[in-house]
């Protein structure tokens, strides 16, 4: 089974608004709402690719209880954590031309809450998948990818690390299955700015493999992404052509798309064909790419290398 952890879960309410006013009464021309967080979206495009996964995290308050709604409701099976105090967090972000977001912080979580969230993980063998995506409150340690990930080695758990900096580098001793930094990302873990040749990508991912990561995936935005997989060998796999809407969530689509693919083929070049597919299809749309759109990419055959 897959597992997806997501911390700081949020209801995210978007709204459209024909020039916002900054002090005025503005009304909305659309709004929807939809549940968020880096997890939650591996595992709903997980579920539209037909494979089933299992979400994990914490959730708090009537906010809280909306989140696991939508998921159930999109076909998701779910394990939140119910903590006690205060409420999930709700994201607002008006769309008006350019986007304005105002994020919550979400609800303290104490030390019998996470404890509880370590119990779940505890049941997880070799033949499950982790996904840790994401950023982490402030009432949670620094080090809690690198607890999650001690505490998973012994059994042997594959483990998919989608965060910045040091949370994740510092899992990297740990021999993650898979991480997946941006070119942008890639260069910071190394003092530079973007890298945006192959042969400086390939570069940086070989000092991260030498680091303990198994298998590297860039993603590269409009170039499509590169992949430095187990066995030292670079796959990489060309964009489709498309109108950007929305960025968020294509890098946690891609993240869904290549699980979805390699668990299903074994396949390096597989894999990443259809994470590229998943990710650029979320990139063309509101929300996250349903199956059907993902196979009308791989269908139009403009995800060549």
């Amino acid at each position: 089974m897959i597992y997806t952890v997501t911390f700081n879960p949020s209801l995210d309410y978007v709204v459209q608004v024909d020039d916002f006013a900054v002090g005025e009464i503005n009304r909305t021309r659309a709004e929807s709402i939809y549940p968020g967080g880096k997890g939650i979206n591996v595992s709903l495009v997980l579920q539209n690719l037909g494979l089933p996964s299992v979400a994990l995290g914490f959730t708090a308050g009537f906010s809280g209880a909306e989140i696991e709604r939508l998921l159930q409701e999109a076909g998701c099976q779910c394990d939140f954590i119910a903590v006690k105090a205060g409420y999930s967090r709700i994201n607002t972000k008006i769309i008006s031309g350019a986007e304005t977001a105002l994020n919550g912080q979400g609800p303290q979580l104490s030390e019998t809450e996470l404890a509880a969230l370590f119990n779940k993980l505890r049941r997880l063998t070799q033949d499950d998948v982790l996904v840790l995506a994401g950023s982490i409150p402030a009432s949670l340690p620094d080090n809690i990818y690198e607890q999650i990930l001690e505490l998973l080695q012994p059994v042997g758990t594959r483990v998919v690390v989608d965060a910045t900096g040091d949370l994740l580098l510092k899992v990297l001793k740990y021999r993650p299955f898979l991480i997946k930094p941006n070119h942008e990302e890639l260069g910071e873990f190394f003092g530079r700015g973007p890298l945006l040749t192959e042969e400086e990508i390939l570069a940086a991912a070989q000092r991260l493999q030498q680091q303990g990561a198994r298998n590297v995936l860039v993603s590269r935005g409009a170039n499509g992404a590169l992949l430095l997989d187990e066995n030292g060998k670079m796959h990489k796999q060309a964009s489709p052509k498309g109108t950007l809407v929305n960025s968020v969530g294509a890098g946690d689509s891609m993240v869904a798309g290549f699980l979805a693919g390699y668990l299903q083929t074994q396949d390096y070049d597989a894999a990443l064909r259809l994470g590229v597919a998943a990710g650029s299809a979320s990139a063309f749309k509101a929300w996250l790419a349903t199956r059907e759109d993902v196979e009308k990419i791989l269908a139009s055959g403009t995800t060549g290398k």
